[in-house]
């Protein structure tokens, strides 16, 4: 079973940046897949952003050009770096691992812009 943690959410003004991370209680060495989603109140969960095989790298239209995913194999730890937040990303933020079949899912943490 793996776990994931997730950190670094909060309360941001407009136009600021949060930095948020998944740390997994399993190296990620033969990690097939990972990704960020979000979920906002009374809709559905989409995805935010992911690295899939071969580090290719995938971002939601909504997140190009603020986000960024990034992830340090050493520390089993996913980010994702967020800028110039609108109060539209508001929502709880998951990360999801995927190792060959299976998929894990961490707890969620809230991000929230408003001023």
């Amino acid at each position: 079973q793996v776990q994931l943690v997730e950190s670094g959410g909060g309360v941001v003004q407009p136009g600021g940046s949060l930095r948020l991370s998944c740390a997994a209680t399993r190296n990620m060495f033969d990690i097939y897949s990972e990704a960020w989603y979000r979920q906002a109140p009374g809709r559905v969960r989409e995805l935010v952003a992911a690295i899939t095989p071969g580090d290719n790298i995938n971002y939601a239209d909504a997140v190009k050009g603020r986000f960024t995913i990034s992830r340090d194999i050493a520390k089993n730890t996913l980010y994702l770096q967020m800028s110039a937040l609108k109060p539209e990303d508001t929502a709880v933020y998951f990360c999801h691992f995927h190792y060959g079949p299976n998929g894990y899912w961490g707890q969620g943490t809230q991000v929230t812009v408003s001023s």
